[in-house]
């Protein structure tokens, strides 16, 4: 061959990382952020909504130049697999003088703005409600715990546990700490499905209390798994054994005078923020607000 790694191979990633590793210098030339995850890359450009119409015309710049830079090392971009959204308020919006285009060019293709894509199996639609990955992961755990229902008379109540944790709470923990801030409504259906997950492994009626029941079985309830999810993110931005790009999300808590608290450097600021329903959402605000009520004992533990 002489171009590419064999698909598997142990050097394949890592070549082709190093392979790849000047795109960025092609998008950050148009003040582009970006990310990327083995082949899968992704474009975030945010501005004031009077600016959207330049911020199209970057973006758009930004595209052809990563598509000229990829023929020109032989590589393919897959123009129609690629997704495009907008991420906005809905009233803000409406307000607008004038309408969003309906697509952006990227090679031969047209791609439509969609209201909804996913992202390594989140599903974040346009307005960061997180409805639409809500009902996805009730469709799919409902449809986990149907399966293990039907051959729960042959099973034990251990391998049923172990089931349910592999099929089904497993989804539920899966980048649970996004829906931190979310409507009660929608933790009240995950909620639901892990209910109705505890009531069959140990076999307990509908008309059972379910919490001495998901006690016994060790379960966080949902809003707590979410917590416990951010608590640890953030507690391994503080050990540096997290990624540089949430860790620079955090700042340490430093008084404009002296006070007891002024040698403890596991207490975290908390930046003010705009809006309730986007800002205090955030990684820079729900974590250290959830792992300030902690106890120093706690914040400063060596594991």
């Amino acid at each position: 061959m002489s171009f590419g790694v064999p698909q598997g191979s142990v050097l394949g990633p890592v070549l082709f990382v190093l392979y790849t590793a000047s795109l960025s210098t092609v998008i950050e030339k148009h003040s582009v952020l970006h990310h990327s995850y083995a082949d899968d890359s992704q474009l975030q450009k945010s501005a004031p909504p009077h600016q959207i119409p330049d911020l199209f015309l970057s973006m758009q710049k930004c595209i052809d130049d990563i598509k000229s830079w990829m023929t020109l090392n032989k590589l393919k971009l897959n123009d129609d697999k690629t997704e495009a959204m907008i991420v906005s308020s809905g009233r803000k919006s409406r307000s607008l003088s004038f309408s969003f285009p309906d697509f952006i060019t990227v090679g031969c293709a047209s791609v439509p703005l969609s209201d909804s894509v996913k992202n390594l199996g989140v599903t974040f639609d346009c307005h960061l409600t997180m409805k639409t990955h809500v009902s996805n992961l009730v469709r799919s755990a409902n449809f986990e715990l149907r399966r293990i229902s039907s051959i729960r008379h042959l099973l034990s109540t251990d391998a049923t546990k172990t089931l349910v944790s592999a099929f089904v709470l497993s989804r539920l923990n899966y980048c649970n700490s996004l829906l931190f801030g979310c409507p009660q409504y929608l933790l009240n259906k995950l909620q639901k499905v892990q209910n109705n997950a505890a009531r069959l492994v140990l076999r307990v009626s509908k008309t059972d209390h379910i919490s001495p029941h998901l006690a016994s079985l060790h379960w966080l309830p949902i809003d707590s798994r979410i917590q416990y999810k951010l608590s640890s993110l953030c507690y391994n931005c503080l050990n540096s054994t997290a990624p540089d790009y949430l860790t620079e999300l955090l700042r340490i808590y430093k008084p404009t005078r002296q006070l007891r608290s002024s040698s403890d450097t596991s207490i975290l600021c908390i930046p003010t923020v705009r809006t309730h329903s986007l800002g205090q959402r955030s990684f820079s605000y729900a974590a250290p607000a959830v792992l300030n009520i902690l106890t120093y004992e706690m914040r400063s533990s060596n594991t």
